[in-house]
């Protein structure tokens, strides 16, 4: 059991080092952060940020390894659409940013072979329906 919850908490400080790396990625690319990990029970958007007038959510997907596609690729229509919900509760709750363009962007992160991470940035993504 102990090494289950090992796993696990690795897991979790890896995405977590991944998701910081990304918006350290972002920002340097002139993006501006505004919330980490939004959540509500529509689900989670990893990093709100801000990149001129453009509201930006993005998904961060971290793969170990590319045997099963990059992390971009496993953003399916599903997961886009739960996306989609969560950013419009997002807005709703936010009524500040109502106005202003919206942009969904994807960062594939994996381990580089220096150590750190390799990323992948993808701005606008996908699209709302």
């Amino acid at each position: 059991m102990r090494s289950l919850f090992r796993q696990a908490s690795r897991t979790t400080d890896v995405g977590k080092a991944a998701e910081d790396a990304a918006c350290r990625f972002l920002e340097s690319r002139g993006c501006a952060l505004i919330e980490h990990n939004y959540r509500c029970r529509m689900g989670e958007i990893d990093l709100v940020m801000r990149q001129d007038e453009t509201l930006v959510f993005v998904e961060v997907r971290y793969r170990r390894y590319a045997n099963y596609g990059s992390g971009a690729e496993s953003v399916d229509a599903r997961k886009q659409g739960r996306l989609i919900r969560t950013a419009q509760h997002y807005l709703s709750v936010r009524r500040i940013y109502g106005n202003c363009p919206v942009r969904f962007d994807v960062v594939s992160v994996c381990p580089a072979q220096r150590g750190g991470f390799g990323i992948d940035w993808i701005p606008g993504a996908f699209e709302t329906r």
